[in-house]
């Protein structure tokens, strides 16, 4: 079979010839029980730099040796890129949310021989989900992987956007010793209300990490959390978005992409949040209406706004929220720590061992199965596709 995988570029002075830490922290199972990811074997050693295109997600000598063929490219973009020429024969095709490759209705429709689209990390709303139902494609992502990896993120990016962090660091690398300058933007979270829109695995690990430092916690979710774990953490629960957004300071976006949330802070929301609240979103990009975010920036109606994610990604070099003031954006660099990149590659090797066995792929990792939503994504996708504008990530220029 063909295998097409889709990672982003190389370091730009190339792969590390060693890294800081010599190995990575031995975990036995993610919190709730599940169980890490269980390939029979893995080509790579755990801390090396997986996600990129020599990297290969470690996946060329299991591939090759199993009389199966694998294409890597980064080439994701515009008309005749190398990603869009390899799909037309490939069975199976593996994209991160982190470089998408945006698997639209039209590239579904081209690719008559593809039987799955695997995401390497979690988050799959890079594929069209209702044109994957609708042509019988199996949809699957390694649940759980870099879940943590983004909640530790969360709370970087909280910190640092209450105590401006960002102004305090660009100040010294300037030269300077402005202190007043430094602080004039910056709190403490102490006794701050945080709330998260959607309490699943990074949601509620976001919240238990945030607890010790004496914060007020809040969250909305379409599915109410046990009340065990409400009195645990102290937790208010809302039955609405706008019921959350009017009391918290800080609001960290956690749910999944689809027609539902799509554009869900829109300039209407933004304006029901308390003025000067802060936004983390390290979802998807498409959650927030970009302008709206840029426009509550400037006037002050939000503090602050740290994103991890944006759309399309890569995102145009043009693009608004790069140059907006009070921002702490990431280029999507959350879930790809080189600690979840071992995870996500050996999920990924899980998969393929399945698939090309015979045997069924964990229900966890399900999204897309037999023409219908399921497993994971039976739980957190609606039907539909949130794919359509992704054709602008071709206006990225390499640097």
């Amino acid at each position: 079979m063909k295998v097409l995988c889709i990672l982003y570029d190389d370091p730009k002075g190339g792969m590390p010839k060693n890294y800081p830490l010599s190995e990575l922290p031995k975990l036995d199972k993610y919190p709730d029980g599940q169980a890490l990811p269980t390939p029979k074997n893995i080509d790579y050693t755990p801390g090396e730099l997986l996600g990129c295109v020599s990297g290969e997600l470690g996946l060329r000598k299991f591939l090759e040796s199993n009389g199966h063929e694998l294409v890597v490219t980064s080439d994701k973009d515009g008309e005749n890129c190398t990603a869009d020429k390899e799909l037309v024969d490939a069975d199976v095709v593996i994209s991160q949310p982190f470089w998408p490759f945006y698997l639209t209705k039209e590239r579904i429709a081209n690719a008559k021989n593809l039987k799955m689209a695997v995401t390497a990390g979690i988050g799959s709303d890079h594929v069209d989900l209702q044109a994957a139902m609708d042509n019988g494609i199996d949809v699957v992502e390694v649940t759980y992987c870099n879940s943590r990896s983004v909640a530790e993120h969360i709370v970087m990016m909280i910190l640092s956007l209450v105590r401006d962090y960002h102004n305090q660091h660009r100040i010294v690398n300037e030269g300077g010793w402005n202190i007043a300058d430094a602080v004039q933007r910056s709190y403490d979270v102490e006794g701050m209300h945080i709330g998260t829109v959607a309490a699943g695995r990074i949601g509620l690990d976001a919240l238990r990490k945030m607890k010790p430092f004496d914060v007020h916690l809040h969250y909305f979710d379409r599915h109410r959390l046990p009340d065990s774990v409400e009195k645990e953490l102290n937790l208010t629960f809302h039955e609405s978005v706008e019921s959350l957004v009017a009391v918290c300071d800080v609001v960290t976006i956690n749910c999944p992409l689809h027609p539902e949330t799509e554009n869900l802070f829109d300039e209407v929301l933004i304006n029901k949040m308390k003025k000067g609240a802060y936004i983390v979103n390290t979802a998807r990009g498409k959650i927030c209406d970009r302008e709206a975010i840029a426009k509550a920036l400037e006037s002050g109606q939000l503090s602050g706004y740290a994103g991890d994610v944006w759309f399309p990604q890569p995102a145009p070099n043009d693009h608004i929220w790069r140059t907006m003031p009070h921002h702490g954006m990431t280029p999507h660099t959350s879930g790809t720590s080189l600690s979840a990149q071992a995870r996500y590659a050996a999920g990924v090797r899980e998969i393929l061992e399945c698939f090309f066995e015979g045997k069924p792929i964990r229900e966890e990792y399900t999204i897309v199965k037999d023409g219908n939503l399921a497993g994971t994504g039976a739980h957190s996708y609606s039907k539909g596709s949130a794919t359509s504008g992704s054709e602008e990530a071709a206006k990225y220029k390499k640097m």
